[in-house]
């Protein structure tokens, strides 16, 4: 398998983060698969959103859905106590930076009056640039140290198969989470689904790791990847070295890093084997795909229908 090009959130650095503008750019611009995070409302639907409260960095507020809600504003509120129809008065085509060292604040291009997407709103998306060959890999989003932001994990995972099934784009999809949780319930749900299992420094506990613990297994990571239910690792990139990527191989775990801007840092993760990179600059990484001569994955546009 070549090495792919995932683009993270849509296309973050870009445009703004999971959002179907965001999601479009990057298939304009050519990926393997489109990254992008779910979280599940008040109301049982999936919304594409990375926090589990609204952020104020990439929402804002503009108006009440009813009168004299006592919700309003939402921004700061847990997206699990929230309707659809809350989180889709909702802007989340601008910016808001808190800080002024914001990474993506100077190569964010704004999509004013974008709204909070559904999966299914993606998923439609998808079918109107015919993006067959793109992978979707959805992160469910999920915090098992802070059940009380967190929809029940099998039950978001039921929800998340259930509507890309119903879409008939499962065969095309992978499921992705911090929660491992979430890995055993899609390998009993859906076995022939990838799964990729997301780690960072702060996520390297049993809580985080379905109960397991990386001491029952020698300090392997990538074993108690595979225990829980990972059929690809897919770690921060801070960790990867030779041995982690040795480890990955000997388990038989595609290596897949997450989130890389830098292309010498890509380069870097290539030659140790990554089949794979998560980047917010898709742009960034099909220029050294092309130094390298790796194939890059065709840029989309909108299908039309036929005229007459």
């Amino acid at each position: 398998m070549h090495a792919e090009i995932h683009g993270h959130r849509g296309a973050r650095g870009l445009r703004p983060e999971n959002t179907l503008p965001g999601l479009a750019h990057a298939l304009e611009l050519g990926v393997d698969a489109i990254e992008f995070d779910v979280a599940l409302t008040a109301d049982r639907r999936l919304v594409l959103t990375h926090d589990l409260t609204v952020s104020a960095v990439t929402s804002a507020d503009r108006y009440a859905a009813f009168p004299g809600d006592p919700m309003f504003p939402y921004v700061g509120r847990p997206v699990g106590a929230l309707t659809l129809a809350q989180l889709r008065t909702l802007d989340c085509g601008v910016r808001l930076p808190r800080t002024p060292d914001d990474r993506f604040a100077a190569t964010q291009v704004p999509v004013p009056d974008t709204r909070m997407p559904t999966l299914g709103s993606v998923l439609a998306l998808v079918n109107v640039y015919g993006a067959d060959g793109v992978r979707l890999h959805v992160e469910l989003k999920s915090d098992p140290t802070r059940p009380d932001l967190s929809a029940d994990p099998r039950e978001l995972t039921e929800l998340v198969l259930a509507e890309l099934d119903l879409h008939g784009r499962l065969g095309g999809a992978a499921i992705l989470s911090f929660d491992w949780r979430i890995l055993g319930a899609a390998r009993s749900l859906a076995p022939a689904t990838p799964r990729y299992a997301l780690v960072e420094r702060a996520t390297m506990d049993p809580a985080w790791f379905g109960g397991l613990d990386v001491d029952d297994f020698d300090g392997d990571l990538p074993a108690v990847a595979l225990a829980a239910g990972g059929t690809v690792l897919s770690p921060d990139h801070v960790l990867v070295d030779e041995e982690l990527a040795a480890g990955a191989a000997r388990a038989g775990l595609p290596l897949v890093v997450w989130t890389v801007n830098d292309p010498a840092r890509a380069a870097r993760m290539l030659d140790l084997g990554a089949a794979g990179i998560v980047t917010d600059y898709p742009d960034r990484m099909r220029a050294l795909w092309a130094e390298r001569g790796l194939p890059l994955a065709a840029p989309l546009s909108p299908m039309r229908a036929p005229v007459g």
